[in-house]
């Protein structure tokens, strides 16, 4: 049977002081609706793989602290398929412990992993390419199956994966290649190739076939997993093991020594509007803009200003601006942040630099 999870515990710290880590960037409502009002990443998600799924074969992965608010924000989302990490231990084994709770629940179980922090339009041919995914286990059961992004520029900040020779699956190849995150130059020799996709970071394996890997390659892990869902007192033996499980992402636990194994990794090409919403500059695909260039959220003038990310948190807080060109503003109820556009990246140090003067207080 086809399963789903979404990857759904990061904190987004590049969208602060609106990301919190109490109220993280997917559970935000940010995505703009038609007609007014937003909804949340995590909602989207959702929402997108029930265009593929029945909603009893979608499971979250998310932090503990979390699990309040994911359960408000998916009313939908039963009880049983909700997975709370204790701590974060990386994708390796967060995506490990969701393949052996729902192995556990169906040991034929095909699973996809996607992230909770992704905009994908249209939606159609997401659930056409999640499909076609589906489709490679079929005739290559211990396949791990990545799904790629058609790229519409050179960017740098993705990392890409590189085209083989066709499957026998239409729309699907191997993976003849994966390249970090590269310079501009080298993005252009990429997009000019047609040979390379981005890495979205989504994938499609048999969930038994993540197990084997780490059973493979990360032992201490396999065992840890194996003891949770063994365990008659699943939680409190999960908050025992999960945090002493080494640190390590699946790519480098799961899919690079696969790739190793000529024909294992494939690549679906989907061709999609993508964001991947971990920035200021990202977000503001998401927001409402004005004849000026300025994306805005909440109570906001500007004049004589443009190119600006604005957003107010409190529907009685005006934000206004004038003669400003190219920043982030951002207001909410603790914090008001500002910064040039180009600086956005850099949200991260800012708030690690907020956290050292102020332990606790911003977070």
């Amino acid at each position: 049977m086809r399963h789903a999870v979404i990857m759904a515990g990061g904190s987004g710290t590049r969208l602060w002081p609106l990301s919190r880590s109490a109220r993280p960037k997917q559970l935000l409502d940010v995505v703009a609706e038609e007609g007014g009002g937003a909804h949340s990443l995590l909602a989207e998600a959702f929402t997108r793989l029930q265009a593929v799924l029945p909603t009893e074969q979608i499971w979250v992965c998310t932090a503990a602290r979390y699990g309040d608010a994911v359960r408000a924000a998916l009313p939908e989302l039963g009880a049983e398929r909700l997975i709370l990490e204790p701590v974060a231990r990386d994708t390796a084994n967060a995506v490990g412990l969701a393949a052996a709770l729902v192995v556990d629940a169906d040991p034929d179980a095909e699973l996809a992993v996607v992230s909770a922090d992704h905009v994908i339009r249209p939606v159609e041919r997401f659930a056409d390419a999640l499909r076609t995914a589906y489709d490679c286990l079929a005739v290559r059961p211990r396949s791990l199956v990545t799904l790629g992004i058609t790229p519409t520029s050179p960017a740098t900040g993705f990392g890409y994966v590189q085209k083989g020779a066709p499957t026998e699956v239409d729309g699907a190849a191997e993976a003849a290649s994966f390249r970090e995150k590269p310079d501009l130059a080298t993005a252009q020799g990429y997009l000019d190739s047609g040979e390379y996709l981005w890495n979205s970071g989504m994938f499609v394996w048999r969930a038994q076939t993540v197990l084997d890997a780490l059973r493979e390659h990360l032992p201490e892990s396999a065992d840890g997993l194996a003891r949770v869902v063994a365990a008659e007192d699943r939680a409190a033996t999960l908050a025992e093991v999960f945090p002493t499980l080494p640190k390590i992402s699946v790519d480098y636990a799961v899919l690079e020594p696969a790739a190793t194994e000529p024909g294992r990794v494939l690549v679906v090409d989907l061709d999609v509007d993508w964001l991947d919403v971990g920035s200021w500059p990202a977000l503001a695909h998401t927001l409402d803009t004005d004849d000026a260039g300025n994306a805005v959220r909440g109570p906001v003038v500007a004049l004589d200003s443009s190119g600006n990310v604005v957003l107010s948190d409190d529907p009685d807080h005006l934000v206004a601006l004038v003669g400003v060109r190219d920043s982030v503003v951002v207001h909410t109820a603790d914090v008001t942040m500002v910064c040039p556009v180009g600086d956005a990246e850099r949200v991260k140090q800012l708030l690690a630099a907020a956290e050292e003067r102020f332990p606790g207080r911003y977070a």
